[in-house]
């Protein structure tokens, strides 16, 4: 793709003007190397979040900093995250210090504070989304400013999103928001990384998220402390983006990062693309599916169209699921272009692949349903 470098404000986005925003701080800005709160910055972006909510804006944090806060009070080795053990604890100890501190400096400006823990399973199973978009709704239409985090004390390495940039971004769909902010140890992404290559270029504006943009990713922490690098916020902006959200990378190690990024300091911005339908937005932005369906070059071009999937284009079938499921449909060369719903189970999936109607009526001596995934329920990507 040709990446186009240009100012925040001829983006269309501007942190101020937005409805509703949605910020994410890293562990690494809101706990120092001694396990301590960075209480003077984060005073400075209360200070910022104070403004905006004056003004009329709807917020909502993420916040990391649970387990580096109570890794330091319980003593643990590697920052808490030496064993899955150590992790939960230091999770569960460190997130009464982080709410209560949240909750503190919120409240001396006036503003009132709701804790929402997650899981990944809340925002990936349908109605559990819908309940956390609908406390989510409800807190914005109190002028509550929501702080989320995963809750760690609970989540597994099979099931949990890693990192807060995800977290972010699927927090931002479910609660319908604007535009996603994510504050970071960089000021945006760049075609190298900036701490190895001084000849590494920011790229302001980012239209489209193909693989050479997701080729700039470096997949590690600069701080140590935190989950995320650069490949996680790329993935954050698919979903951000997908659902019709901006999605901005801009330097936490400023004071007062939002203000001074709009008055002119560098970031990256992911402008976001047409909204899909709530449930089809909702499938495009999953992190987990059950299978993996990969279909010819004439049903890549029947999705394209706005088709259902048929068996008949059907080349192969991968993973373990029930019908309901959730299923990555991908082309001859592995490209995922659809997430959808399948109308199988995988053992009846298998036997069905490229076969026609009359096929699939004699071989399983009944058709129920002529589409492996139907039209209305799935999403391109």
């Amino acid at each position: 793709m040709d990446v186009v470098a240009v100012t925040p404000s001829l983006s269309g986005f501007s942190p101020s003007l937005v409805r509703r925003l949605v910020i994410k701080i890293g562990s690494a800005l809101l706990v120092d190397a001694h396990g301590q709160v960075r209480d003077s910055w984060l005073r400075t972006l209360v200070d910022d979040i104070a403004v905006r909510k004056a003004a009329g804006q709807q917020i909502i944090v993420v916040s990391s900093g649970a387990i580096a806060l109570g890794a330091r009070r319980l003593k643990l080795p590697k920052g808490g995250r030496g064993s899955l053990e150590d992790a939960q604890a230091a999770a569960a100890t460190g997130q009464i210090a982080l709410s209560q501190c949240w909750a503190s400096l919120l409240q001396e400006r006036g503003i009132t504070a709701a804790q929402m823990l997650v899981t990944l399973d809340d925002l990936e199973h349908r109605r559990r989304y819908l309940n956390a978009s609908a406390t989510l709704e409800r807190l914005m239409a109190l002028d509550v400013v929501p702080v989320v985090n995963e809750n760690d004390s609970v989540a597994t390495a099979e099931i949990r999103f890693g990192d807060n940039d995800r977290l972010a971004a699927r927090i931002g769909q479910a609660a319908r928001a604007d535009a996603v902010v994510l504050l970071s140890d960089v000021d945006g992404l760049y075609t190298a990384n900036p701490h190895a290559n001084a000849d590494a270029m920011l790229i302001e504006t980012i239209e489209r998220i193909d693989a050479h943009i997701a080729g700039m990713a470096d997949s590690g922490s600069a701080s140590g402390m935190g989950s995320g690098g650069m490949t996680s916020k790329i993935e954050a902006a698919r979903i951000a983006t997908g659902a019709g959200a901006h999605l901005a990378i801009i330097s936490g190690k400023v004071d007062a990062p939002l203000s001074h990024w709009e008055k002119g300091g560098r970031g990256s911005i992911f402008v976001a693309a047409p909204a899909k339908r709530a449930r089809k937005g909702w499938l495009a932005g999953r992190l987990t599916v059950r299978g993996r369906i990969t279909v010819d070059a004439g049903a890549e071009r029947a999705l394209g169209k706005g088709n259902s999937l048929l068996p008949a284009g059907v080349s192969g079938v991968e993973g373990v699921f029930e019908r309901g499921d959730v299923v990555d449909i991908l082309t001859q060369d592995g490209r995922v272009i659809a997430r959808g719903l399948s109308e199988y189970d995988s053992e009846q999936a298998t036997r069905i692949i490229g076969k026609r109607s009359e096929d699939i009526a004699a071989l399983l001596g009944e058709l129920p349903r002529s589409v492996l995934v139907h039209r209305d329920h799935m999403a391109m990507v």
